[in-house]
């Protein structure tokens, strides 16, 4: 019979599971290190995924196993636990959960969730979606490229950002590659990924052999495919300090434009969970502006021009 124990998280009482089940063989990792590693980032975690519709990949066998997503949670969530029911491409409803507290955070960890995915929109009072507030490059390695050529990309993307007003933050996707986010204010749904195609495309002519905008396989090995599709509303990116599916307990970590300048090795930029809570316990969530200073997204860059505006 699955171990369970109670706990009392906040306001809320929890029935935890198998907290001794290795989650992350080569690691040790169990889930009971799951559970404690959400509980202490969530001071820094929760702002990135509040009123965010999220999708749960859960690995509850494990890393080396087949992991599932989960989108809908209406038939297992507790009552307590806020869901947004939105419509899911035009096949029915999802009733999307929304990690706003700690109790929530944890009653997903304990579904070995070890994957939180968000879109860059938040949802309004009554489910309804708002236009997106954040605007992403998804910097995606093609081998053997890693992510230190992602850095060389977001060192060339970041002065064109700017010169549109933007604040650039960067972070890792915990995986392979780099993610790079701006605040912003947008008046249609699809104008983010207009832009930021623009901007991929101008890019990809001036460095061919770096950079591609195309997302064709074929043309990828070697460089690096700057993913604009990211901003279409409905997709999402692994949440700022989510854990990953890998063989080490890796997160999709905040960094410095310093440590973007000076990655050599993909080392410079892989930081498990332990890694992660020690920087945040040194210098802060280096997101915590990311929800501040939204400028009005500027209409996307003509093709081929260079022009900054």
């Amino acid at each position: 019979m699955a171990e369970r124990i109670t706990v009392q998280v906040a306001d809320r009482r929890l029935t935890l599971s198998n907290l001794d089940k290795v989650l992350y063989p080569a690691a040790g990792f169990t889930k009971r290190d799951v559970i404690d590693y959400y509980a202490r980032i969530a001071p820094v975690l929760l702002p990135h995924v509040h009123a965010r519709p999220t999708t749960f990949r859960r690995f509850p066998e494990g890393v080396d196993r087949q992991p599932f997503y989960e989108k809908d949670v209406a038939r297992h969530a507790p009552e307590w636990v806020r869901t947004a029911k939105l419509d899911h491409g035009g096949s029915g409803t999802n009733s999307y959960p929304l990690l706003n507290d700690v109790p929530t955070l944890v009653w997903a960890a304990n579904l070995a969730a070890l994957e939180l995915h968000v879109p860059q929109w938040t949802v309004g009072p009554r489910d309804t979606k708002r236009n997106p507030d954040l605007l992403v490059f998804d910097l995606d390695p093609g081998a053997p490229a890693t992510v230190v050529e992602c850095c060389e990309v977001a060192v060339l993307l970041r002065p064109l950002l700017e010169a549109d007003g933007f604040d650039v933050y960067a972070k890792t996707s915990g995986s392979k590659g780099l993610q790079l986010y701006c605040p912003v204010r947008t008046r249609r749904p699809e104008a983010t990924g207009e832009y930021a195609k623009s901007l991929a495309v101008q890019l990809a002519a001036e460095h061919p052999k770096l950079i591609t905008a195309q997302m064709t396989k074929a043309v990828r090995p070697g460089k690096v495919f700057i993913d604009w599709s990211q901003n279409n509303p409905s997709k999402t990116t692994v949440a700022t300090y989510s854990l990953r599916g890998r063989e080490q307990p890796t997160v999709s970590t905040p960094v410095s434009w310093a440590e973007v300048s000076a990655c050599g090795k993909v080392s410079d930029l892989t930081f498990t969970s332990a890694d992660v809570l020690e920087r945040v316990a040194a210098q802060g969530d280096l997101f915590e502006g990311l929800h501040e200073n939204r400028v009005t997204l500027p209409r996307a860059r003509r093709a081929g021009s260079a022009e900054r505006k």
